[in-house]
């Protein structure tokens, strides 16, 4: 089995970035970013669509992520 770890980092001013990755090599990896509801988008993430997303513990939240290719 091969694990799938993730890195997160949470900011007081409501947003998330998460890395996920597989260990394997060639494996797939991605970063994802998520808005806490009323955050405006920083202006450094604007290039990014936010999708909106409900959910009961988290209430609504703005989510993108994008994936990594290459090696790193």
């Amino acid at each position: 089995m091969i694990a799938s770890p993730a890195a997160n980092v949470f900011y007081a001013s409501g947003l998330a970035i998460n890395v996920m990755y597989t260990i394997a090599d060639a494996g797939k990896r991605a970063a994802g970013f998520k808005l806490s509801l009323g955050v405006e988008i920083p202006e450094e993430l604007a290039a990014f669509t936010f999708a909106r997303q409900r959910s009961k513990l988290a209430g609504e939240i703005r989510g993108s992520y994008f994936v990594i290719k290459g090696t790193h």
